[in-house]
Order: C-alpha cells, then structure tokens, then sequence
C-alpha cells in the first residue's frame, strides 16, 4: 500500500495511512478471530488474491501490527499474531460493530457481555474521574509525536 495517501496532521488519516487500504483491517480482524496461518487468514477472506495478501501481511508486520513465526522451514511456512498495537484495535472493531447494527440494513455480528448475554454499548472512561462521561472534546496535542 502506498504511504502517507493523506499527508494530514491528523491522527484519523495518519491511521488511515497504515490500515485504510482495502484488505489490512479484514486481516487484522481474521488474525484477531484466531487464524494464524496464511491458508486460514486466506479462506476467511475469500476473494483476496494470494499476492495481496502476502503483500499486506508484510506490510502490517512492517507497520508494527503483526508478526510472524516461522513454523515450518521446508517449505517456510509462518503464524501470524498481533502485537499489543495490534490488539488495540479490537475496540475499533467493537465501534464498527456497532455502528453496522444500528445502521446497516443486514447485520452479521452483535457484541454480548459473556457472562449474562446482553447486548453491550462502547463508552468512554475518565480515569482522573473514575467514572464513564459523555462530554467529549478533541483538542489538539501541543507537542504532537511525530513519526
């Protein structure tokens, strides 16, 4: 995938830079559902061509978000697990989740709370305040990291 396609001061599009093209959040996804290998990754993503995925795995182990294990030498054969940047990015996924039942006319998937079953709902935590809060501003950050 070509880099910085959004060459903005902007943490949506620098994060769409590494995860915006058109397969790397479905693999990040199947790797996060438990397939490992390449063939697992490959039959949950159907239509994908061996080549593309083999050019986002590299991509997304470059970027930081997976890596491989070699399990096989003759031939080479790897796993593939997410880093803990990786992981981050369940709770994206819980939000697209949600988002698809509220607004999609066909819905695939629901988020329930394991132990009693319900449905469950994202929300946002003040740590200093200790409690979940709905008055949220973005600001911009004065010493911004760069990359």
């Amino acid at each position: 995938m070509p880099k910085n396609i959004y060459n903005l001061d902007c943490n949506i599009a620098q994060t769409l830079n590494i995860v915006g093209d058109r397969w790397s959040l479905m693999i990040i996804h199947e790797i996060l559902v438990g397939k490992k290998t390449f063939n697992e990754i490959k039959q949950g993503l159907a239509t994908i061509s061996a080549n593309v995925l083999s050019e986002r795995l590299r991509q997304l182990e470059e970027d930081g978000l997976i890596v491989s294990n070699l399990y096989s030498a003759h031939p080479p054969r790897y796993e593939y697990e997410l880093t803990e940047s990786g992981r981050d990015m369940e709770m994206i996924f819980h939000a697209f989740i949600l988002w698809g039942e509220k607004h999609l006319d066909k819905c695939y998937k629901s988020l329930k709370h394991t132990a009693c079953g319900h449905e469950v709902e994202l929300r946002h935590y003040c740590p200093h305040c200790e409690s979940n809060v709905d008055d949220i501003t973005v600001v911009p950050v004065e010493d911004a990291k760069q990359p």
